[in-house]
Order: structure tokens, then sequence, then C-alpha cells
């Protein structure tokens, strides 16, 4: 007797984020851990950005004025990364802020991950992008260093470099910071699955596989 098995449930999940957030590496780290362990479940990915520092310059700004600017001082700064990166050894991320020396403009970053997505590279260049900031200190706003990380994610790095040096899809990440303010969104990382569930912050695994059965049972009800 063959018996066919139910097919699985399929979710999108929009993943709002800012490259420069400690806690979107974080909170994408326990989401993809989340995902390899429910093969059951189908997932599509997509990556919308939100600025949190709009008011930016392209060229970025030194660690130490941003720093003095965001915080007030080294000594609540320090603070907090320095509870930040407890939580991320746990996680297997090594944050390294010391190595930070500048704090960049994400618009050209997440002008990249838009342009990756159309070749299925996005997912490898966010893990790419964060890791060069969070870990390496590298300045992800440098279109040298976005085109290299582009090739080492398996896209032609000329390409990318010829996509960085125009303005395309800037518009499209200023129009997508605007629509998750208007949807309520206020802080990242928040992830929305199928337009209908989301969940704000780097929350713990358990806590985003609740959501993720609550999605799948709405996905076979319409099925």
């Amino acid at each position: 007797m063959n018996i066919l098995a139910p097919p699985k449930a399929r979710l999108s999940i929009e993943i709002v984020h800012d490259l420069v957030c400690p806690w979107c590496f974080l909170g994408v780290r326990r989401l993809m851990r989340t995902l390899r362990r429910r093969p059951d479940l189908l997932f599509d990915l997509t990556w919308r950005p939100f600025l949190l520092n709009p008011d930016m310059p392209r060229a970025g700004m030194s660690r130490g004025d941003y720093v003095i600017r965001k915080f007030g001082g080294e000594d609540r700064a320090r603070r907090l990364y320095t509870s930040i990166a407890e939580i991320g050894r746990a996680e297997g991320v090594l944050f390294r802020f010391d190595r930070i020396h500048r704090t960049p403009s994400s618009v050209d970053a997440h002008r990249l991950v838009r342009y990756a997505s159309r070749f299925g590279r996005a997912d490898a260049l966010v893990e790419a992008l964060f890791s060069a900031h969070f870990t390496d200190g590298d300045d992800i706003g440098d279109p040298v260093l976005l085109g290299a990380l582009a090739q080492s994610c398996g896209l032609d790095g000329r390409q990318a470099g010829q996509f960085l040096a125009s303005e395309a899809e800037v518009d499209a990440v200023h129009a997508d910071n605007l629509r998750a303010h208007r949807l309520g969104i206020n802080g990242v990382p928040c992830f929305v699955i199928s337009g209908r569930h989301a969940i704000a912050g780097a929350q713990e695994p358990e806590v985003i596989e609740r959501l993720l059965d609550v999605a799948a049972v709405d996905a076979a009800e319409i099925q």
C-alpha cells in the first residue's frame, strides 16, 4: 500500500536586518540554526534592509566619533559590547569590536545583498558581510572590499563592482527601510513569516521554532 506523505509546508520568511547590527548577526545565526533542524519545512528567505543609522554619511565615520554619538562615550559602549561578545561565544560568533575602526554606512552592503539575491547568493553574502564587519573589523562600506566579498561568495567580482559603482537599488533600500517603519518595525532583527507572523529581537531558537510551528499550521490550513 503506497501512502503519499503530506506535502511540506512552504513558508516565506522576510528577514528585516541591518548589517552593522550585532543583534542581527546573532538573530540570523539563531534563525538559521533553527531552520536546519526543521527538515519538515520549506523556506523562502527574503532579506529586507533596515537602516539603524539612516543619516550616516555614505563614507561612514570613525568608530570613536560614532561611539560618542551613539552611546555618549566609550565606557557605556564597552559594557554593551562585552555583554554581546559573551552571548556571541555561545552561538559560535566571534565579535571583535576592538578591530572595528570605522563605522560604515550599510546602504551599499544592502544594495549588494539585493544584487546577490538575483543569483541565489544572498544568504552566503549576508553571513560574509556580518563576519567581515564584526569579526575581521573590515569596512563593509568600502566598494573594493564589497566586490571581493561578492566574488568570495560565487559572484562575478567585476560585475558586482560595476553594480556598486552605479546608484542602482539605492532608492529600493531606502524604500524598504521606510516600509519597515510603516509596518511598525522599529528595531531589528525582525522575522516576518508568511506576511502574518512576526517576531523581533535575537530570540532563542526555541522561541523561533514555536512561531514556525504556528505559521506552518496556518500554511497547512490554506493549502
